[in-house]
């Protein structure tokens, strides 16, 4: 019974997410269209509406840690659940995220996204996704902010493992900026697919910054090592356990 009672809350509060998109992005349409910063303005409003009801509606409270950047910067982050997504954004006064680019395509997200200047990647060849991202990051060096990128190119499930793509350590030696890693626990609550939310308290960590001028291979064993091992730490302080096997 406990159970069925939270999967319905969690039906209404994901029924309110999604009614809250477009809500909010046609409130702020008029500022979005004269400006970038309107659509950033809009799109931290949805982060924090949905944020609020997610600790209301199914008692699921956001935490974040250690110090976001404020300046130009890469943020490097572990990617579980959508909402990392909308917490790291949150905590950050400007983010644009590297992103597939067919997500450019759905209604309002893809929109927003390119006026926040996030940057479409086709990844279909990896060599090629990387040129791309590079000249698409150097295109919009006039939109300053915080640049997010996702080390395993991909959402993954709490306690899965995947190799840390050498895209990552390519934009830190280009853009020749501090980078932040970030850890997370928020898949434990907030899964990649299905209705339930658990209730707890998600967490994002920004970690101690990396300075620039590191050769990438060291850059990138340090970057995996430090966010693997956060990361590691805030499942088993939400409780996690693997599966055997």
């Amino acid at each position: 019974m406990k159970y069925a009672i939270q999967w319905v809350r969690s039906l209404v509060f994901n029924l309110s997410m999604y009614a809250a998109m477009p809500v909010l992005a046609i409130a702020y349409l008029p500022w979005a269209m004269f400006s970038p910063y309107g659509a950033v303005a809009a799109c931290h409003a949805y982060a924090r509406y949905v944020i609020w009801t997610a600790g209301w509606m199914v008692g699921l409270k956001s935490e974040v840690r250690g110090t976001p950047p404020t300046e130009e910067a890469l943020v490097a982050a572990k990617h579980q659940s959508f909402l990392d997504i909308l917490m790291i954004f949150d905590a950050i006064p400007h983010g644009k995220f590297i992103m597939k680019a067919i997500l450019l395509y759905a209604p309002i997200l893809g929109q927003y996204a390119y006026r926040i200047g996030c940057i479409p990647v086709n990844r279909g060849k990896r060599g090629a996704a990387i040129a791309k991202m590079l000249a698409d990051v150097e295109k919009g060096d006039k939109l300053p902010g915080q640049l997010v990128i996702y080390s395993q190119g991909t959402r993954l499930a709490p306690g899965v493992k995947r190799p840390y793509k050498v895209g990552t350590a390519v934009l830190y030696e280009q853009m020749n900026q501090t980078c932040y890693p970030v850890a997370t626990n928020a898949g434990v609550f907030w899964p990649r697919r299905g209705v339930y939310r658990k209730p707890g308290v998600a967490v994002v960590e920004f970690l101690e910054p990396i300075p620039p001028g590191l050769p990438k291979e060291q850059f990138l064993a340090k970057l995996e090592a430090e966010v693997e091992a956060a990361s590691d730490r805030l499942l088993v302080e939400a409780g996690f356990v693997p599966k055997e096997g």
